[in-house]
């Protein structure tokens, strides 16, 4: 912020106006309690002090109207709380109730010793709870199991991929800075995706000294058919493995593990989500009892002319998706609902749309991805707020807040202890190297508070404590943010812009 912050801040019709902050006009501002008024300065003060950067922010009544700003306008870099307009946006194109499906689609018959004659291919499209053995969602020994049922016991042919929107594939996305490739935090997305398209694998010694190591648990499961053990076992508890990625995708185990060391775990963003699934899809079928012969394909497994579905699995309800993306800051899911809603290489200026649209400001919001991880996302305090008041008026907005998470659960687990009792607030998080903010809903006393405080600079960490203080002081002694269907369509109203 330029300038020197003064001792006080003047409110001007309960509208915040200080140095370096953007005045606003009188008829746009709500009438503020003065306790209220005099806790936001306090708090402003003393954090721009504690923690120099830019700050914006924006407090609002449950119609969106502005009660108190600074900055309120100016567009910054928002980082994860994107994903906030990536679930309305999915929702509004989709609707709450929508399901990712994934298929075996082929044209053929079984005959009597229970081979498949005909063509097959795996449909894949990008559902980010496919093949999650430590979390919910399909998996692929489903669609194997399916397979089974109908009498098959042997496949043959390479595995075909294909994709309802186009061609299968995952990549990193273009507007994702290169500074995050290889960080489990951003895998690579598209609609071949299994396990958040994250891979882990165990190593443990052989039995003897000399031996080769061994995988004892992978996930997705099938991941030792990719795997390349080059290493022994030796005397000893020490762990000198090197694992290392194949042009192709596989992984080579090289070195020496003692025969003392109970297990080396691996874990990193897939290579080649295509490989993996090769690797999971084998492992799936073996455990139905299918024989898969690599081979000549008895048909063309690209053709979709009269093909059927052999077998199918669905994920949850796209809700219950959008409520996990927001409450683990998933970046793989957020991009999943986002290329599910739009699959064309225009959907991020689609998502903007929507925001502008949806909030009238048309200058404060311009976004790259749909998950806040690019740099060159820019929305402001204000564009948070005022969708946070009107999204929840539409039709596809009804309940919208409770697919945040609430205070001590996920990325909020830090605001379930002090004066904050549980269910006060629902909201979400977003950090990056050099921004942090925190948007959601505030059961307040005299009424729902929208907050949208954001911060862009160099000290993220003590930002983020700022912004939990914030929430407690405001929420002490708050209310339970309804979750009843009919009560949480109160939330909301007509949203004033500012100019």
């Amino acid at each position: 912020m330029q300038g020197r912050f003064p001792q006080t801040v003047v409110f001007i019709l309960a509208a915040v106006v200080a140095l370096g902050a953007q005045p606003l006009p009188a008829q746009q501002a709500a009438a503020a309690d003065p306790t209220l008024q005099e806790q936001l300065n306090t708090w402003y003060a003393r954090t721009v002090r504690r923690v120099p950067g830019e700050w914006g922010v924006a407090v609002a009544d449950q119609r969106g109207q502005l009660i108190w700003g600074v900055n309120a306008t100016r567009p910054l870099m928002p980082a994860s709380t994107v994903k906030l307009f990536t679930t309305g946006f999915a929702r509004s194109v989709l609707g709450a109730n929508a399901r990712q499906v994934t298929r075996v689609v082929g044209t053929g018959f079984v005959d009597l010793e229970g081979n498949w004659m005909g063509s097959w291919a795996l449909e894949v499209n990008g559902d980010p709870t496919l093949e999650r053995p430590a979390r919910s969602g399909p998996m692929l020994r489903d669609l194997a199991a399916q397979l089974a049922e109908r009498g098959i016991r042997r496949i043959t042919g390479p595995m075909a991929i294909q994709s309802a929107a186009g061609e299968a594939g995952a990549s990193y996305p273009t507007a994702w800075h290169t500074r995050h490739m290889g960080r489990r935090f951003a895998p690579l997305v598209g609609s071949v995706t299994l396990n958040e398209n994250i891979i882990s694998f165990t190593i443990a010694p052989g039995g003897r000294v000399g031996a080769p190591p061994r995988v004892v648990a992978s996930s997705p499961e099938g991941m030792e058919r990719i795997v390349d053990i080059k290493a022994k076992t030796v005397a000893g508890r020490r762990d000198r493995l090197r694992i290392l990625v194949s042009a192709g995708g596989r992984y080579e185990v090289s070195g020496t593990i003692g025969t003392g060391r109970r297990g080396r775990v691996y874990t990193a963003p897939a290579a080649n989500p295509r490989v993996v699934l090769e690797a999971a899809w084998g492992a799936a079928l073996a455990r139905a009892g299918i024989e898969w012969v690599p081979g000549t394909s008895l048909g063309d497994p690209a053709s979709r002319a009269g093909s059927e579905a052999l077998a199918e699995v669905v994920s949850a309800p796209l809700d219950s998706i959008a409520h996990e993306v927001n409450t683990r800051s998933l970046n793989i899911g957020a991009e999943a609902l986002l290329r599910w809603a739009d699959p064309g290489p225009d959907a991020a200026r689609k998502l903007t749309e929507h925001v502008r649209q949806i909030t009238g400001d048309q200058t404060g919001v311009t976004l790259a991805d749909g998950s806040g991880l690019s740099y060159e996302d820019r929305a402001s305090p204000w564009s948070f707020v005022a969708y946070l008041a009107k999204f929840p008026t539409t039709p596809a907005g009804r309940n919208f807040p409770l697919l945040l998470p609430a205070n001590g659960t996920g990325t909020l687990r830090r605001l379930g202890t002090g004066p904050l009792a549980p269910g006060v607030v629902r909201a979400k998080t977003g950090t990056l190297a050099n921004a942090a903010t925190l948007v959601g809903y505030l059961g307040h006393r005299d009424g729902m508070l929208l907050i949208s405080v954001m911060y862009n600079g160099s000290r993220v960490y003590g930002a983020k404590q700022e912004q939990w203080k914030l929430f407690r002081l405001l929420g002490a002694q708050g209310q339970i943010i309804p979750t009843d269907s009919t009560e949480a369509d109160a939330i909301g109203g007509d949203a004033l812009p500012p100019n």
